[in-house]
């Protein structure tokens, strides 16, 4: 039966993992509650980033847009409102403030730095490559000893059902 104790100051600010006893496994870290604010505040620069560029494009287009433009307005006010999610919910979310971090290093990686070295940049490349430095500030709120505990070193889901021991939605 879960505890029902409310968190101390001490559980807040522990960042050490702890060993499950009865399975002999390693929980995640928790997150200290400075280091969550500091992650929403990564969600609230994504969501209010997006939410002034984007949706009043969203909110006031007349015309029907070209194929990729629609695609992309449309995807980043979804992303915009998950963002906004993110506030409630900063280590749920996590996956999503990973996916922008990770989109904008394949782009600099694949379109940036291939033109940057050829000495073929052009100004509107540069501006987006500008734009999407923000994301040095997601880099640095993301709990990284939390995300390499739960993505990385945590045992995955089991991939078939196991006949030996019982199903159950419970941990």
């Amino acid at each position: 039966m879960p505890s029902t104790r409310s968190a101390s100051a001490r559980d807040l600010l522990d960042t050490t993992s702890t060993t499950n006893a009865r399975k002999g496994t390693t929980t995640a870290p928790t997150v200290s509650l400075l280091r969550l604010y500091l992650l929403r505040f990564g969600y609230l620069l994504v969501a209010v980033g997006i939410a002034v560029t984007k949706w009043p494009l969203l909110i006031n287009h007349e015309v029907p847009w070209p194929l990729f433009e629609g695609v992309e307005t449309c995807m980043l006010v979804a992303l915009s409102l998950l963002a906004f999610l993110g506030l409630r919910y900063p280590l749920q979310m996590l996956p999503l403030l990973l996916f922008e971090l990770a989109w904008k290093f394949i782009w600099v990686a694949v379109v940036v730095l291939p033109l940057w070295i050829s000495n073929q940049m052009d100004p509107a490349t540069l501006n987006v490559f500008y734009s999407c430095l923000v994301v040095l500030i997601v880099l640095a709120v993301i709990p990284w000893r939390y995300v390499v505990a739960q993505y990385v070193a945590k045992q995955g889901d089991r991939w078939r059902s196991d006949g030996s021991r019982a199903v159950s939605d419970r941990p």
